[in-house]
């Protein structure tokens, strides 16, 4: 194999007369020293490059430190492990875990090609930058810098705390958030270096990713870092903040911090460490060791400080990120989280005696449930409407009235079989990335590289309209459209439009519960509550999952 040792500048250059079709060494000189990289088939990959100091030790629960200098090369062909996390997903983890990946097809530093940045999904507390689903070449082919981010998950990444909020004079919990912006902030210095524009970064993610990059969109500390959001399936990111939960679970809605804090002095009780300090002197494999039901739900806290306010609060009075926005959900998102069995009756009473009962009752003549068969599938498109569809739209009222960007909204509903009722969630991501594997048929890979072609151009433009594709209308309050994939692409009304105004008066309702007393913010939070207390009475039901866990990493 021919051997390219040179800077990315004359390695990328090298590229386009290298004889060898094997992976050639690629180098590139960033913040820390020089990576070194592999190219193939026109694109140049660099897998593990640290973008800060590791958490460990003293470090751990505290913000992102700048990382060290490295002597000599520092290889750059393999992912990194993914971030300490409970479960077996993955064979090892570490907290030693700042790393992220790019993949480039630039032939020259001077090129400025617009930037992605991915956030993975997981729950904020499993996930990776490794996996097949997402890897980046395809976008990189198309035109865009793709990086992958890594960040601090579950107990590691978003432990609140009063010892840790004096410490740092300005709150706690959000460590996982403060890892995105240190990468976005090594973007912004390093991804010139590889053919990227500083000046053109869309910030994207699936599930609890787009929660986060949905966030740091109301973020003041993200100003300057993006001029684009892309949020897939990310849930309930416009409720109120939790206050109180009878079973710590959550679907979206950030923590207030009082009762992150909370959280975290039982969380340090069931570690047996009488303060931080000793907290942080266990082994990462003794807090992992903790069995789930014994750890607090870790989640995103509005810390005061990153996340200073719901989003909700942010759009409504102006103070927010104002960049173009690309919004949407899958039409089957709670396929993996719904109950064997479910009953008319227990679909009544559910949503009879939720909070708001009187917009309850509305809600209820919104879905039918004559049936067994048909309670299942509204309890199942309830949840979808609540967790995602009801936050997409007011995001995109919202963005659509007050900020200057413009909003596109999408509808994920390719089917994986003739049996399944809709996309389910995380099915879109191997579409977006074009990663679909040996088994797809020619309709899938055309919906894949619409998609693609959308999103990127989108990250290049702020728009995702391209002259021979079909056409992709801004969302407004006047004509609230949305793009929909399916077995056709095309513009159609929002999807559950006619429901959106019922779930408008009961999430208002919500908003001055929370205001009063702290009361659950989501609907599904209630579902799960009162499905866990009839199982806890013996009846038997099934209920449905606190949180998805997607079998591969999103």
């Amino acid at each position: 194999m021919q051997s390219l040792t040179c800077r990315l500048t004359v390695a990328l250059l090298c590229l386009a007369v290298a004889a060898s079709a094997s992976a050639e060494i690629v180098q590139a000189t960033v913040t820390g020293g020089v990576v070194e990289g592999t190219a193939s088939d026109g694109v140049s990959s660099f897998k593990g490059i640290p973008f800060a100091a590791a958490p460990v030790g003293p470090l751990r629960w505290k913000s992102p430190q700048p990382v060290s200098n490295w002597t000599g090369v520092r290889s750059a062909v393999q992912f990194a492990v993914p971030c300490a996390q409970q479960g077996a997903r993955h064979a090892f983890t570490s907290e030693d875990c700042l790393y992220l990946n790019v993949w480039t097809a630039a032939a020259s530093d001077s090129e400025r090609r617009p930037v992605m940045v991915w956030i993975h999904g997981g729950s904020f507390v499993s996930g990776a930058t490794s996996g097949p689903s997402i890897d980046g070449t395809q976008f990189a082919k198309g035109g865009v810098v793709l990086v992958t981010v890594a960040y601090r998950l579950g107990a590691f990444g978003f432990l609140a705390h009063p010892d840790l909020s004096r410490e740092s004079g300005k709150g706690s919990g959000v460590y996982g958030i403060e890892d995105q912006l240190a990468a976005l902030r090594w973007v912004q210095a390093n991804i010139a270096r590889f053919g990227g524009d500083p000046g053109r970064v869309t910030l994207f993610g699936e599930s609890a990713g787009a929660i986060a990059a949905t966030l740091l969109a109301a973020s003041p500390q993200t100003k300057g870092l993006i001029q684009g959001v892309i949020s897939e399936s990310g849930p309930g990111t416009f409720l109120p903040p939790i206050s109180s939960s009878p079973t710590e679970r959550t679907g979206g809605a950030a923590y207030s911090l009082a009762y992150a804090e909370e959280l975290g002095k039982q969380f340090l009780k069931r570690l047996g460490a009488r303060d931080i300090a000793s907290a942080r002197g266990l082994s990462t494999d003794s807090i992992l060791a903790l069995k789930p039901e014994d750890t607090p739900r870790f989640w995103v806290v509005l810390d005061g400080d990153v996340l200073r306010e719901p989003n909700f609060d942010a759009y409504s009075s102006g103070r927010f990120t104002d960049v173009p926005v690309l919004v949407g959900l899958n039409s089957d998102e709670a396929a993996q989280d719904a109950p064997a069995s479910f009953t008319t009756g227990q679909f009544k009473w559910m949503m009879r005696i939720m909070p708001c009962s009187e917009q309850g009752s509305s809600l209820l003549e919104l879905y039918p449930h004559d049936t067994d068969k048909a309670a299942l599938r509204s309890l199942k498109d309830a949840v979808r409407d609540n967790d995602y569809a009801w936050s997409a739209w007011t995001w995109a009222q919202l963005q659509s009235r007050v900020g200057h960007g413009k909003v596109f909204v999408y509808y994920f509903d390719v089917r994986p079989g003739p049996k399944s009722a809709g996309a389910w969630h995380f099915a879109e991501v191997r579409y977006v990335f074009g990663n679909l594997g040996g088994e797809a048929g020619s309709h899938d890979r055309e919906i894949s590289e619409l998609m693609r072609r959308y999103w990127i151009r989108f990250a290049q433009s702020g728009d995702p309209n391209v002259p021979e594709l079909p056409p992709w209308p801004a969302f407004t309050s006047d004509s609230p459209r949305a793009m929909t994939f399916a077995q056709t692409a095309g513009a159609q009304p929002f999807p559950g439009l006619a429901k959106m105004p019922a779930f408008d008066s009961y999430m208002s309702c919500m908003r001055e519960r929370a205001r009063h007393g702290g009361e659950r913010a989501t609907l599904r939070s209630w579902l799960l509550w009162i499905l866990s207390a009839v199982v806890v009475l013996g009846t038997g039901w099934l209920i449905l999952r606190s949180r998805r866990r997607p079998a591969a990493p999103a």
